[in-house]
């Protein structure tokens, strides 16, 4: 009578058959967030908490991605190791520029450059330091958001004319000026979105304050209604003549809700302009976390401003670097 053959005895640490190692799994797991995430980036969704947040580190999300990459490689699974490198192709070809390479502007400048800072003083904690940064590099309009009573005191000092939302903590926002301010309307949000129109070499540039709520959980709904106001803004005033947006946006290009305040008004940010693009802006001194998103932006609108240069600057007291963009105001055409 035939036997059946006994099985032969597995080596010791022999993993059984069809099992995975655990590094594969958890690339796997990781693979499946990132996927998530990018997908949002490319179906154009800012989706619900978690995901605005996660979007701010999409250019980061390539690092984890391309370990995921190398994990897979060394177990040679190559269903794991397409994916990965799918999704870090994919990452890349959405952490470029948004928007075109210059603005329409051309002519002769009718004016020295203007300077324009764009600071956050967190809840007016970093005036005083903003003012010596003021003195040293003597912009011509200053955009403050956190700035309360105390603050524009302080900060007014040094400039004549300034339209303003009072308030306290994060709720107060300034726009100081060299040049003669016709206050215009603020915008209804929960912090300080003031407007104004700025009398330049003879020229009427429309200013606005940007500062909607930031995407903090149960207030993301907020945050896109209040980026759509900008948006609405800027699509109202861009074709009018020079328009100025500048602040703290709470978003980066990666969030589908800034894409549409720089697409429906013909908005281009200095800083990509400049050759600043990606630089982080926010959380400055946070610990051991650098800054890793570009939320404070410049934006310039119409057919009559460019830009020379824009260039990121330490305040201490603050969790935002301020932005310095030096413009040009053409003549008009």
């Amino acid at each position: 009578m035939l036997r059946p053959r006994p099985a032969a005895a597995r080596p010791a640490g022999a993993r059984p058959a069809g099992a995975r190692p655990v590094g594969v799994v958890l690339a796997g797991a990781v693979l499946a967030g990132i996927t998530a995430v990018v997908g949002c980036r490319v179906v154009g969704s800012d989706a619900v908490t978690p995901v605005p947040q996660l979007l701010s580190f999409l250019p980061w999300l390539a690092v984890p991605t391309a370990v995921c990459l190398l994990v897979a490689l060394a177990a040679r699974c190559r269903v794991l190791a397409g994916w990965a490198a799918v999704l870090l192709a994919v990452t890349a070809w959405y952490s470029r520029p948004h928007g075109p390479e210059s603005t329409p502007a051309d002519g002769r400048p009718v004016a020295a450059p203007l300077r324009v800072l764009a600071a956050n003083v967190e809840f007016g904690g970093a005036t005083r330091e903003l003012l010596r940064v003021i003195r040293r590099e003597r912009p011509d309009l200053v955009f403050v958001t956190e700035c309360d009573p105390a603050c524009v005191r302080t900060l007014g000092t040094a400039y004549p004319h300034r339209a303003q939302v009072a308030g306290e903590g994060s709720t107060g926002s300034v726009i100081l000026s060299v040049h003669p301010l016709t206050p215009g309307p603020a915008l209804p949000s929960l912090m300080g979105m003031p407007g104004a129109t700025a009398r330049i070499a003879g020229r009427e540039v429309r200013l606005r304050l940007a500062h909607p709520m930031p995407p903090l959980p149960g207030q993301v709904a907020v945050w896109k209604r209040e980026l759509g106001l900008l948006r609405d803004d800027a699509a109202r005033h861009a074709r009018g003549g020079p328009l100025l947006v500048a602040g703290d946006f709470n978003a980066t290009q990666d969030h589908a809700a800034f894409r549409a305040v720089l697409d429906a008004g013909a908005l281009h940010d200095a800083a990509r302009l400049a050759g600043a693009f990606r630089t982080p802006s926010w959380p400055q001194g946070a610990g051991l976390l650098p800054p890793y998103a570009q939320i404070d932006h410049v934006l310039v609108g119409g057919d009559d401003l460019s830009v020379r240069g824009a260039r990121f600057l330490d305040v201490p007291g603050t969790d935002h670097r301020a932005l310095l963009a030096d413009l040009d105001l053409h003549a008009r055409r």
